[in-house]
């Protein structure tokens, strides 16, 4: 019985040393495995199993890229400004083992070549060039930590300057500059504006004159097309009447030939002339003393029309 009991307690021994020596390495991740002190290997993603006793886990490593932002370090610029700048360091741990071993405090080490590297760069830099040239300050600083920390299995993917704060009689006076811009170009706006109102106002008072001369156009020639319309119709009313007459006088005469008047019934005629003549606003009437010479002259134009009616 007892021996079975120290043969539970051992099975239990064996299985709680291999338990804890058991480890899962999750993905982005990477453990430095020591082995008795001195560097045995480095374990990636999966499942291991250390020697107990023997074998331990000296860092966990994060193969992730990571972001430190580091506080505001205080530069001088190439014309004697003093200005704070505070910087945002994107980072991944390329080598597990270069990073355990490279350096005692990584982090520490990046934010004090960081404000090294930004002081010199900054240094040969006046303040309107810090101002403007962040991208340029970012690509240098970059380039500069990126080959300082391969030693220690680091890689610096970008740098970015956060906040670049000069003093504060700077800042008043890039205010006031900064407000007289803003007021130069409304200035400028509100001019354009007037000058486009203007213009607009006289294209709009040109095109009216041109409507208003092309209706007069059309109106007088309206008028000139109704006046020529209406002569036209009057010079033909007067020809249409003209000819009327004639064709009356010429079957008034036609019908005194037909009808055989005689003497008598000419003289008759000529008396109903004169008596309309008389009818009219004349104020002396001169009547022949024969009434047979107008019966005759009558009579004359009757035989005359006669002939030229045989001559058709």
């Amino acid at each position: 019985m007892v021996g079975i009991i120290i043969f539970l307690i051992l099975l239990l021994l064996v299985v709680f040393l291999l338990a804890s020596n058991i480890r899962i390495v999750p993905q982005a991740e990477a453990f430095v495995i020591e082995r008795l002190g001195a560097y045995q290997q480095t374990w990636s993603v999966g499942l291991h199993v250390k020697v107990p006793f023997i074998d331990r886990v000296s860092k966990k490593v994060i193969l992730k890229e990571q972001v430190v932002d580091f506080a505001p370090q205080p530069v001088i610029t190439k014309d004697n400004v003093t200005m704070r700048i505070d910087t945002v360091v994107f980072y991944q741990i390329t080598d597990p083992k270069l990073y355990a071993y490279g350096v005692e405090n990584p982090i520490m080490a990046i934010e004090n070549l960081t404000a090294t590297t930004l002081r010199n760069i900054i240094g040969d830099l006046e303040l309107d060039q810090t101002l403007t040239s962040r991208e340029t300050i970012n690509t240098k600083m970059r380039a500069t930590l990126d080959e300082a920390t391969d030693p220690w299995g680091i890689k610096v993917n970008r740098v970015e300057l956060k906040n670049i704060i000069p003093p504060a009689a700077i800042q008043d006076a890039m205010e006031k500059q900064m407000k007289a811009e803003r007021e130069r170009r409304e200035a400028i706006l509100i001019a354009e504006g007037e000058k486009k109102s203007r213009i607009l106002r006289a294209e709009g008072q040109k095109e009216s004159v041109i409507l208003e001369a092309e209706g007069e156009k059309e109106s007088a020639i309206l008028r000139a097309e109704a006046k020529k319309e209406a002569t036209i119709r009057e010079a033909e009313g007067q020809a249409q009447a003209i000819l009327k007459i004639q064709q009356a006088n010429a079957d008034g005469l036609r019908f005194m030939k037909e009808a055989k008047v005689d003497q008598s019934v000419i003289q008759l005629k000529s008396l109903e002339a004169f008596g309309k003549a008389a009818d009219g606003k004349a104020t002396k009437i001169i009547i022949p003393s024969e009434i047979q010479g107008i019966a005759g002259l009558v009579k004359s134009v009757t035989e005359i029309a006669g002939s030229d009616e045989k001559s058709e």
